[in-house]
């Protein structure tokens, strides 16, 4: 089997509206990015891996923790409403100048999913290379939150957001299963990542993750629920 050469990217601006100085902010005793660099360097599979960031504090940082910080982000590529195929696009182009290669594939850790293991990652990248597929994307079933009970309000009134023609009442256990990206891990082929722009292709496979491991931070409140599955996986 082709041993695929696999970049990692853990993209950690400075600037955050939710939390201030989220990627570095103390979790369990440990800067939030942390668990990420930790579980990107626990990978067997992993070919290098970088901190893509535009805070010279979070590249000293992550150095400090054993992490590549090669350059420091562009400004364009900075603020609050950048998205992050760019991000990974300047990433990958700088370190293939740099180590003169060509990735098979690229894999994008969020901080903000901090309790993703080295094993998960690895399992990820498994399965993009043993399914032959274009892409592996992290996901976790969405539970009550259904799509088939969402509804959009129009003109004050709501409006059933998949239109079946009636209100759905069946329990959530009676509903077809449903997922949602939990931002964990993002593994694409290079070929799609740079001609299709897009972190996803035509057959994009399922990393099915546990609730617990799948909280994605956005505010406080994660932070604290986060907290608490951290602490009970420590005492397992």
């Amino acid at each position: 089997m082709k041993k695929y050469k696999i970049l990692g990217v853990i993209p950690a601006r400075a600037g955050s509206k939710g939390i201030k100085n989220k990627n570095i902010i103390d979790f369990g005793g440990h800067p939030l990015i942390k668990y990420t660099i930790d579980s990107a360097i626990g990978s067997k599979m992993i070919t290098d891996c970088i901190v893509s960031t535009d805070s010279k504090e979070i590249a000293l940082l992550s150095e400090s923790f054993g992490m590549d910080c090669p350059f420091i982000r562009p400004k364009h590529l900075s603020d609050d409403r950048s998205q992050s195929l760019p991000v990974i696009e300047h990433a990958l182009s700088f370190m293939e100048k740099k180590n003169h290669i060509v990735y098979d594939a690229i894999i994008m850790l969020q901080p903000t999913t901090p309790l993703r293991s080295s094993e998960d990652i690895d399992k990820a990248l498994t399965v993009l290379m043993d399914t032959k597929s274009d892409s592996v994307i992290s996901v976790v079933e969405v539970e009550g939150n259904h799509p088939l009970r969402m509804k959009r309000i129009v003109n004050n009134r709501l409006i059933n957001y998949i239109d079946q023609g009636y209100e759905d009442m069946r329990p959530r256990q009676d509903l077809p299963p449903a997922y949602i990206r939990n931002g964990a891990i993002y593994a694409t082929l290079r070929s799609v990542l740079v001609n299709e722009k897009s972190f996803s292709g035509q057959n994009s496979y399922p990393f099915i993750m546990s609730k617990g491991k799948s909280i994605n931070i956005d505010s406080i409140s994660d932070l604290q629920l986060c907290l608490i599955y951290l602490k009970a996986n420590l005492k397992a």
